[in-house]
């Protein structure tokens, strides 16, 4: 599995999270302190997060840290 795949996933799963629970991307992205943009850019599989924010995401929407993970493979 490439990099840009996981993004790719990492990213979905994040952008379901935030519309499941009705909240736009600049609502998230102050409450894990980036712009919104980047958010963005995450959800769309364009940039790589980096282990604190998506710790700080899991935080904020209640799902254990492995929950980004499930489901890919090496």
């Amino acid at each position: 599995m490439s990099l840009k795949t996981i993004q790719n996933a990492i990213g979905k799963k994040i952008r379901n999270l935030r519309m499941a629970n009705n909240l736009s991307q600049e609502q998230v992205s102050l409450e894990v302190n980036i712009s919104r943009d980047h958010l963005s850019n995450i959800e769309n599989g364009k940039f790589p997060i980096n282990i604190k924010t998506l710790y700080k995401l899991a935080c904020f929407f209640e799902v254990d840290f492995e929950y980004f993970f499930v489901g890919l493979k090496h």
